[in-house]
């Protein structure tokens, strides 16, 4: 494909965060992880060429098959979809962070592959704001003692928490979710967790999510433009 037109889109991305940092009263640094799902290795080159040098992607295989090449190795990779315990050993080392940690299984899974490995993995809590059944994460009422027990494991570094908004255009709707993702950090920060990180946002809602509080965005389509279908 041709991304010629990515560091224009990046540029517009930038001014668009900007904006929405200065009506939320936000100055906090805003990572742009550039998702490369189904996208090819161009598209990995033209994220580095472009300065983005997190990159997520939702399959554990699709994402070692661009890791494992030089060109990937160059990058920092997100895990941002959905996990299964059984690939969980293949995350120790590989990823730079993982979003989607959503249940005590998972996160007993990765710990003990990240003992084996000998390293410690960065997770976020995935949380199901928008209470659709399609959507992975669990439930904002077990997200509490999920964190805590995210954070008891000595081979995982909890670091915030990760949701997704409905898919929808309604922009009240859009904030509502991103707002209550704040609302439980926040919660659980003044039990004494620091959950700096806010993955919420991506190329349909993020600027939504900027405007109440992301420090994370997951973008692609708004990057690379539309994937081959």
């Amino acid at each position: 494909m041709d991304f010629r037109a990515l560091p224009e889109r990046l540029a517009h991305v930038r001014t668009e965060i900007a904006r929405r940092q200065q009506a939320g009263g936000w100055s906090h640094p805003v990572t742009l992880v550039a998702v490369t799902k189904g996208f090819g290795l161009d598209a990995v080159e033209a994220a580095l060429a472009a300065g983005l040098t997190e990159l997520g992607e939702n399959r554990v295989q699709e994402a070692l098959a661009k890791i494992d090449t030089p060109i990937g190795a160059r990058a920092a990779w997100h895990m941002i979809g959905h996990l299964q315990r059984n690939k969980a050993k293949q995350i120790p080392g590989r990823f730079a962070l993982v979003h989607s940690v959503d249940s005590g299984e998972l996160a007993v899974e990765l710990e003990r592959r990240a003992v084996e490995r000998g390293v410690t993995v960065r997770v976020l809590i995935q949380v199901n704001l928008a209470g659709e059944a399609q959507k992975s994460g669990c439930p904002p009422t077990e997200a509490p003692a999920l964190a805590r027990a995210v954070a008891g494991h000595a081979h995982l570094k909890l670091e915030g928490l990760m949701t997704m908004a409905p898919l929808t255009v309604d922009e009240t709707v859009q904030r509502r979710t991103f707002r209550a993702l704040r609302a439980l950090r926040d919660a659980l920060q003044e039990e004494g967790l620091w959950l700096p990180a806010l993955s919420m946002g991506m190329s349909s809602d993020y600027g939504a999510a900027v405007e109440e509080g992301a420090t994370m965005l997951r973008l692609g389509t708004v990057l690379f433009g539309t994937r081959a279908a």
